[in-house]
């Protein structure tokens, strides 16, 4: 692909991050992305299916950040931009209902290519329970080549990152905002470490905010990456069963670590037992359980 075609398509994600279907649908509308800086805002509303003011201010500003060498801004912060054309893009995000047109990393890239990767999971609230079991899962994903994939949130996620890092694993954090911002701010110094030394990845561009509806948007790209999913701990109102959701839709094997039947935080997971989850107690099983089905 051409350096314009790149620059055009940041240059819309940043004014206006689209999905990969609706920037689909535009250059369907519109011939190519080529041809935006001569569209009407009438024609952009009507493609988009946005008001006709709305439409006039993404032209505005598209042909303000034009003039902006975006790429060259991205890689002195870098930041690498992977559109959905590039070689480091994971083909599996393709098979989401709405798959991100790009995708914001710092740190080491090639952990997309890697084979294996694994989310491991769970609520914000998580206690102790989830930190031990972390160490009977993380090792034996890590001593087979797995890449940890979580969140960067509060509880569940944070223990496996740092559990990956302990065990001389690598990790991948999936972000709900652009890189300008961390959340929560105790994990600056987690995200910071990960950026150096494994990758910090997110659809959004780097100004984008945190906003309370982009975190499930992010549990798709956790899921959408991963081989398997393995679930600690989480309520039966948890955003951690939204990932297993996208997971079980795509018909990837959901790990569960059983609970406590007196915990809050064990009614998620023991209902994901009973709906057909598999459980765990070690991460051994849960390679075993994937050389099998790799096999079968």
């Amino acid at each position: 692909m051409k350096l314009d075609y790149l620059k055009e398509i940041l240059t819309l994600h940043y004014v206006y991050p689209l999905t990969f279907k609706k920037f689909q649908k535009l250059q369907q509308h519109i011939g190519s992305i080529n041809n935006l800086i001569n569209v009407s805002s009438t024609k952009l509303s009507s493609s988009l299916s946005i008001s006709t003011k709305n439409a006039e201010k993404i032209l505005f500003q598209y042909k303000r950040i034009l003039n902006t060498n975006l790429i060259e801004a991205y890689n002195s912060a870098n930041i690498h931009a992977i559109p959905f054309y590039h070689e480091y893009y994971p083909k599996q995000l393709k098979e989401l209902v709405d798959p991100p047109t790009v995708l914001y990393a710092k740190g080491d890239i090639s952990l997309l290519t890697r084979p294996l990767k694994i989310a491991v999971i769970g609520s914000r609230k998580a206690t102790e329970y989830s930190k031990i079991a972390m160490d009977y899962i993380i090792p034996a994903l890590v001593d087979n080549d797995a890449i940890i994939v979580s969140g960067l949130a509060k509880g569940a996620d944070s223990f496996a990152h740092h559990a990956t890092l302990k065990y001389g694993g690598r990790t991948i954090a999936i972000l709900g905002h652009g890189f300008f911002h961390i959340y929560p701010k105790e994990n600056q110094r987690l995200a910071e470490e990960i950026a150096r030394n494994h990758l910090l990845l997110t659809e959004y561009p780097p100004y984008v905010g945190v906003q309370k509806w982009h975190f499930p948007n992010r549990n798709r790209i956790i899921s959408g990456i991963s081989s398997a999913i393995v679930v600690t701990e989480a309520s039966l109102k948890s955003g951690t069963l939204i990932t297993t959701e996208h997971a079980l839709e795509h018909g990837k094997d959901v790990f569960v670590v059983p609970g406590p039947i007196h915990s809050e935080l064990s009614k998620g997971t023991n209902s994901l037992l009973k709906e057909g989850a598999i459980p765990i107690w070690d991460g051994h099983q849960i390679i075993d359980e994937l050389n099998l089905f790799l096999r079968g």
